[in-house]
Parts: C-alpha cells; structure tokens; sequence
C-alpha cells in the first residue's frame, strides 16, 4: 500500500476514495476462502486498493498472491460497489470510501498460505452457515453481491 501510505503522510486520518479489488476464492465445496485480519481480527476477504497504473484485474491478482500466496487462471468480474455504503474506518482511524471491484478467481493454483502481514489465518467457509466475526464490510459486500442470502439478518 504504498500509495495509500504516503498519502496518509499528507492528509491524516481524513476520509480518502480508495479505488480496489476484492477476489473470491471458492474450493471444489464451494467454500470461500476468507483471511482474519491482523487490523480488526475478524474475517475479511482477500483484497486491497490500487497502486498507480494497476488495473482493478492486477490489483486483484497481486492481491491474491501477497494475501494468500495463491495465483489464478482468470479474474470473473462479480460487480463493482462504491458510494456511502461502502465508507470503512480502520480500528486505527484511517477511513476510506471504497469503489471495490469483486472479481471471482478461476482455475487458482497454491496452497492458502499468509504472505504478508495483514492476515494472521486463512480458511475456507461455508456461506450457508454464519461467519463468527465476520468483518461487517466483508459481510456487506457478500450480501449485496448475492453470496449469502440465508443469514443476511444475523
């Protein structure tokens, strides 16, 4: 995040549009991979915002392997949310309104590994059953994109 980063140094804390990806990694059950973040230490998905001149699609393969050390055959965009749903502030007070691309990744090869340090565990979940601490964004998106329909109230 080295773009974000620095600019941080010029404008704080204060709310930024941060344009990114997010790539959902299902298993042969049809489990989502999902990585507990360091930051909130809930569940969140695999993803982050753009470097200068990355396209959404790269961002979403680096993403993927500096997340989770896994590659992918192809990258199927899902949708593309911005506006005030999508505003997040981070547990150390950054705060963002994300326009977040959700791509699908195809034909991925790799063991889920934890290559940075943004995530403490990766692990496959069910999406017909509740997430115990699930980050209420990733929870967000998964809903409005259709993932998770049986419990969008919990």
């Amino acid at each position: 995040m080295g773009y974000i980063t620095d600019l941080r140094k010029l404008v704080g804390t204060r709310p930024l549009i941060m344009a990114g990806s997010c790539v959902l990694v299902f298993n042969e059950q049809g489990h989502l991979l999902l990585q507990k973040r360091t930051d909130s230490l809930d569940w969140g998905t695999i993803g982050g915002s753009l470097e200068p001149g990355e396209s959404l699609e790269e961002a979403a393969a680096r993403e993927l392997y500096e997340e989770a050390g896994l590659r992918a055959e192809s990258y199927k965009l899902i949708t593309v949310f911005s506006g005030q749903d999508m505003y997040y502030r981070y547990p150390h007070g950054d705060e963002v309104y994300n326009v977040m691309a959700i791509y699908e990744a195809g034909g991925t090869t790799g063991s889920p590994t934890v290559m940075d340090d943004e995530g403490l565990e990766l692990r496959y979940f069910d999406l017909t059953q509740p997430i115990p601490d699930i980050n209420p964004f990733t929870k967000y998106v998964l809903s409005k994109a259709g993932y998770i329909k049986s419990w969008e109230d919990e």
